[in-house]
């Protein structure tokens, strides 16, 4: 028992750098606590003492802010950061160095008995806020960005984000994780499962549109421009789209020299 606690301890060590002394994570982490109270009604439930584990994890909630169904099953170093408002369901499943933070839920869909709740493969973040519902799996080191609402499966090693939850950086060339590992090594741990490289899908896939436009433009204007040296006269002046935002145009800007820089990469 001690040695899962120091365990426990010692997870929360390397996700949280607020965390100072060993005192001070014991008693003032309510994230811990509701897993040790956790353990305890689990080990109710299977006892199938399933009044005495429902009472037991509902005084867990109103001491935590936590509610975690005393049938959920949860892995080893599994940690709950700030802790209010996460709620886990009865048939829920968590991997091994899971982190999430306040305000997840890991819901089900269905009124049917049965696997209704989520699965969490080792590694997995969830950020604050995020809602995983359903059957559905999250897949090894997958991570769920704050506020996403997910509804179906999280491939290995990708980022999720928006509502609904689409893709927003996926698996990359072992080199490329290994200078990320180094620079999380660096800064500290990924909280919230957002990172300055895990770009916003939507805003990649205009991005994308303005890039086919410019090569657009650029066709007309030079078919404009045969046309003309025939004798025609046509598209004298082709009006440009003028955005006045200058935050919008510098992260168009750097999005532009992102994909070119992508392209080079993927072209070498």
């Amino acid at each position: 028992m001690f040695k899962r606690l120091r365990e426990d301890i010692r997870s929360v060590y390397a996700r949280d750098p607020a965390a100072r002394h060993w005192f001070e994570v014991l008693t003032t982490y309510p994230g811990l606590h509701a897993i040790w109270w956790h353990r305890l009604s689990h080990k109710l439930w299977n006892w199938r003492l399933r009044w005495l584990a429902r009472f037991t994890s509902t005084l867990a909630r109103w001491f935590t802010g936590v509610e975690i169904h005393p049938g959920a099953r949860i892995g080893r170093r599994f940690f709950i950061d700030h802790g209010m408002g996460v709620v886990i369901g009865e048939t829920a499943e968590i991997g091994d160095d899971v982190t999430i933070y306040h305000g997840v839920t890991l819901g089900g869909t269905s009124w049917n008995q049965g696997k209704r709740h989520p699965t969490l493969e080792t590694g997995v973040v969830i950020g604050a806020g995020a809602k995983v519902l359903g059957p559905i799996t999250v897949h090894k080191n997958a991570r769920i960005g704050s506020n996403a609402v997910v509804v179906k499966h999280v491939p290995a090693d990708a980022t999720v984000v928006g509502i609904p939850a689409r893709v927003a950086n996926t698996k990359v060339a072992p080199e490329l994780n290994e200078r990320r590992a180094q620079m999380a090594k660096q800064y500290g741990f990924d909280a919230y499962a957002i990172s300055p490289d895990n770009p916003d899908p939507v805003a990649t896939a205009i991005g994308r549109m303005l890039d086919h436009v410019h090569f657009l433009d650029q066709k007309v204007s030079d078919l404009c421009c045969a046309v003309n040296q025939l004798g025609g006269n046509v598209c004298e002046e082709i009006p440009e789209v003028d955005v006045d935002d200058v935050d919008f145009l510098n992260a168009e800007q750097e999005a532009a020299k992102q994909r070119e820089d992508d392209h080079k990469k993927s072209r070498s």
